[in-house]
């Protein structure tokens, strides 16, 4: 059996209800995403917890913020890696790759927000580095969108990305099929 690792992406304060830029169903991808995080514990699975953070003076995820902050629920363990990043793709310029590399890992998971861009980028990387990689998507988190004067709902831009990575780069599952495996 290869080895594992869950990459927990951008589940910060900023993304709450209580937040600057909250997420549409954060509530319910967070529940999601601790079972995911809860299970992978007890296997001994690898979890990397990844925060953006943004200037000081950003719209959401500023530096030395609470807003940047993990959200206590996820709050990683002792030993457990935490990644900065400063771009969608959570392997950009970060130690993301060198961590799973050296861990031995084959096989990611992904979870967190949003799913139209950090979700998306870093499963994409994943799956181009060769990575085996699941999404578990009701286990992320996205919002409405606008374009050309239209709003896309975040249901709608969640099933779209979704679509689009089980198209291609990886298994999207749902938690409870994840578990079950």
């Amino acid at each position: 059996m290869s080895k594992r690792a869950i990459i927990v992406v951008d589940l910060q304060n900023d993304y709450l209800t209580t937040g600057r830029f909250p997420l549409v169903g954060i509530d319910a991808a967070l529940e999601n995403a601790a079972r995911v995080v809860d299970a992978a514990r007890r296997s001994g699975d690898l979890i990397i917890n990844v925060r953006h953070e943004s200037p000081a003076d950003g719209p959401f995820f500023a530096a030395g913020t609470e807003g940047a902050e993990i959200i206590s629920k996820m709050a990683p363990q002792d030993g457990e890696a935490i990644v900065t990043k400063r771009y969608p793709n959570s392997f950009r310029e970060t130690g993301l790759a060198d961590i799973l590399s050296s861990a031995g890992v084959e096989d990611v998971t992904v979870v967190g927000a949003m799913s139209h861009m950090c979700i998306d980028a870093t499963a994409r990387a994943a799956s181009d580095l060769g990575y085996k990689t699941t999404i578990v998507e009701d286990a992320c988190s996205t919002r409405d969108l606008e374009f050309k004067g239209e709003i896309v709902s975040a249901d709608k831009v969640h099933a779209a990305y979704m679509s689009a990575l089980a198209f291609g780069y990886g298994q999207v599952v749902s938690t409870e099929d994840y578990l079950a495996k």
